[in-house]
């Protein structure tokens, strides 16, 4: 939080009775004085243990400086609303009609269609090079920042140093991504109190963790920078080297309509993010009654999902391609709705 005070303190002089004040309104007027001093100096990390602990490792195994490194910290803040923001994630607050509702749009399907025509030859060669349809980067894209118009209001330095150090469940993970946001911004020339994301730190049109910039994102246009915020080239090719990378298979399906009985067993379905890996076949899925709607190979290996609606499920078998989807979010609910929306694009795309 920031605080509109001066950061130095004011103190009374002998002209106003300072020196004849009883010791301990003396300590009182001190502390009061001081005060604002002490809340600037709280609402940063520069004297943060496990942020010194940090910059200790940075110094060790980098070769950071440590007094730019403390002059970093000094900058990043705590904010609160990030720690209530990451404990209501819509993926485990709302159901699947509520949820989809969001991003299966009419307006965010116009929208999507206008970036498509706006970057088409940048989409285009992305499939040509890598083998991901358009219509699945577009889509990624527009459910994760809405084309860009949603990016993020929170600077990466204050959401990282939040969550690494005031969010002990997964300090361990979000402590990792702050180093290597640190570095991706001295690899990139960028200044980390600049970079804006939201509130878990992911970054740009795709929404890229740290660790995924340093991992996938590529310089599409070749400009000699990797611009994830503000040049949808690069945005572009980075998603779709992100699928590539996670083995996506071009020309394959992704996942198949199916049909179930009421009483099927719950543990034939997605429970967590530990059952979204395809295991199974669909043969097997089949003779427990979950039974898809069109020809699958028998053979292949996927997920069954069941998903809530006003009233009763529906069911879903998800292949390998679905898969690689819940790589980018580790939800069935957040990969159906990138495919429903891709399936809703490729027609427009098509017409």
């Amino acid at each position: 939080m920031t605080r509109e005070v001066p950061c130095r303190p004011h103190i009374p002089n002998r002209e106003t009775g300072y020196s004849s004040m009883p010791l301990h309104l003396k300590i009182l007027v001190i502390l009061c004085c001081l005060w604002p001093t002490l809340s600037c100096a709280a609402d940063n990390y520069g004297d943060n243990p496990a942020a010194l602990a940090v910059i200790d490792e940075l110094v060790a195994e980098e070769g950071f400086e440590r007094e730019a490194l403390l002059r970093v910290f000094t900058q990043a803040q705590r904010k609160d609303s990030i720690l209530e923001a990451i404990s209501r994630p819509a993926e485990k607050t709302k159901a699947w009609y509520e949820y989809r509702a969001i991003f299966l749009t009419e307006e965010r399907e116009a929208r999507g269609l206008a970036f498509f025509r706006e970057h088409r030859e940048a989409l285009q060669r992305a499939e040509r090079e890598m083998g991901v349809p358009a219509e699945i980067v577009v889509a990624i894209i527009g459910v994760e920042t809405y084309y860009g118009r949603i990016a993020g209001k929170y600077r990466v330095l204050d959401a990282l140093s939040t969550l690494a150090f005031d969010y002990p469940r997964r300090s361990p993970f979000f402590t990792s991504e702050l180093k290597q946001y640190l570095l991706l911004t001295r690899d990139q020339g960028f200044d980390p109190a600049d970079l804006k994301g939201s509130y878990a730190g992911a970054m740009g049109l795709g929404q890229f963790m740290p660790s995924s910039y340093r991992n996938y994102a590529i310089d599409f246009d070749g400009d000699g920078v990797i611009d994830i915020w503000n040049n949808p080239v690069d945005a572009i090719g980075s998603v779709a080297n992100y699928f590539k990378r996670h083995g996506w298979r071009s020309g394959e399906a992704v996942v198949f309509a199916a049909d179930a009985p009421a009483d099927a067993p719950a543990e034939l379905f997605v429970q967590s993010r530990a059952d979204l890996k395809p295991v199974r076949s669909v043969a097997d899925f089949a003779q427990a009654g979950v039974v898809p709607r069109q020809d699958v190979d028998p053979a292949a290996l996927a997920t069954a999902m069941q998903f809530e609606l006003e009233q009763g499920y529906e069911y879903w078998l998800g292949l390998h391609n679905f898969y690689v989807i819940t790589r980018y979010n580790h939800s069935a609910m957040y990969a159906m709705s990138v495919y429903q929306l891709s399936q809703r694009l490729a027609r427009g795309m098509a017409g």
